[in-house]
Order: C-alpha cells, then sequence, then structure tokens
C-alpha cells in the first residue's frame, strides 16, 4: 500500500470535513466559556503525515501502522488567555468528551523552561462523521491541545526557528530559545497573578 496515497485521499475526503465539523462543535460547546482567544481544528498536513510516519527509534520504524497510530491525523486547538482558564477550558472538555489519554506537556527540569501545554486523545464524536462514510479510514481519535496565549506564540515561534531540517541550532541558539520560553512563562504566571488579585 502507498500510505502517503492513502492518507491524501482520506485528508480530501474525510478528515478536512471531519475537522471543520469538530471545530463548529467546539466552538459551539465552549461558547459560555470566557476569555478564550480561539478555537481551531485541522486535519494533519498530508506532508507532515508522512514525515511522521517515517520516523524511526533505535534504528526500527516508530510505526507500524502509521495510518492507525499516528493519532493526530485530526487535530484540536484552544486557546485561552490565562493559565487559570486552562482549567476551566479543561473541565468543560471532560463534560463533553471520553479522553483516552491526558498529559501535561512541561520541561523535565524545574531549572528548564521550554513546551508547556495540555494535551489531550479524545474519542472522535459520531456526530462529526457522515452517515455514509467509510468508518475504516477514519480516526478513531483526535488529538486537543489547550494552551495559553502565550504558551503558543512561543511554541509557534519555537517551532518555525528550531526544526528546520538543514539548520543545526548552536548551543547560544537553544540558550536563546530556552531565555524566551522563561519569559513566556514568566508572562502567564504574571497575568494570572494580576487576574487573580484584580477579581479579589
Amino acid at each position: 500500500m502507498d500510505i502517503g496515497a492513502e492518507y491524501r485521499q482520506r485528508w480530501e475526503q474525510y478528515l478536512k470535513p471531519i475537522a471543520n465539523k469538530l471545530q463548529e462543535k467546539l466552538l459551539d460547546e465552549l461558547k459560555d466559556v470566557p476569555r478564550v482567544d480561539r478555537i481551531s481544528a485541522r486535519a494533519k498536513d498530508p506532508t507532515r503525515f508522512i514525515n511522521k510516519s517515517q520516523k524511526s527509534a533505535d534504528g526500527r520504524p516508530k510505526y507500524n501502522d502509521p495510518l492507525v497510530q499516528i493519532q493526530d491525523q485530526i487535530g484540536a486547538r484552544v486557546i485561552v488567555f490565562y493559565v487559570d482558564d486552562v482549567i476551566v477550558v479543561e473541565k468543560a472538555i471532560e463534560d463533553y468528551y471520553r479522553h483516552i489519554e491526558k498529559k501535561d506537556l512541561i520541561p523535565e527540569s524545574d531549572s528548564e523552561f521550554g513546551y508547556v501545554g495540555k494535551h489531550y486523545v479524545l474519542k472522535l464524536p459520531e456526530d462529526v462523521i457522515e452517515d455514509e462514510d467509510d468508518k475504516t479510514k477514519i480516526p478513531k481519535f483526535f488529538e486537543l491541545q489547550i494552551k495559553t496565549l502565550f504558551q503558543h506564540a512561543w511554541s509557534e515561534a519555537n517551532h518555525d526557528l528550531g526544526y528546520k531540517p538543514d539548520q543545526v541550532l548552536t548551543s547560544h541558539h537553544r540558550r536563546k530559545l530556552a531565555f524566551t520560553a522563561a519569559q513566556a512563562w514568566g508572562a502567564d504566571q504574571i497575568f494570572s497573578e494580576l487576574l487573580r488579585d484584580l477579581d479579589a
């Protein structure tokens, strides 16, 4: 099987329309949650899917069956203003969806700064799938990320600057990225403290 061709067909026929319906559903479900900046859902770009499907670990392919194993073929993102708002969205999401996986992505050490975000793997709701769709070609799950504006802005810039295949980051480059991550973390803390003080 040509995995790339198969995925492109699924992406065009099923994944893009499903992602659009999922976005509309999330917008409706979270419409009363305050301080949500944006909600989006997307089908994973075929080139990115193919690149991910070819990853290896310890010299062996990471995915034996990428069309089944890669869980972010459909991904959604909720961006909120403040750290405390992440908890509010988290509770709302868990009212509507059954999660298969839930994790907080944080740096390994307290003295490190880097990517931060809450990630879910959730069961794809049946009402975003048409009755006539071929269910064997549609993933059972989707990935959801909840981040603050600062977490989102830092991770997007970091991904753009830090993952260019034709460039190698020097130690000085990595220190600069870590410095900006620390600033983003600090801004989140200060804004959250200001919000609590003003609300009190």
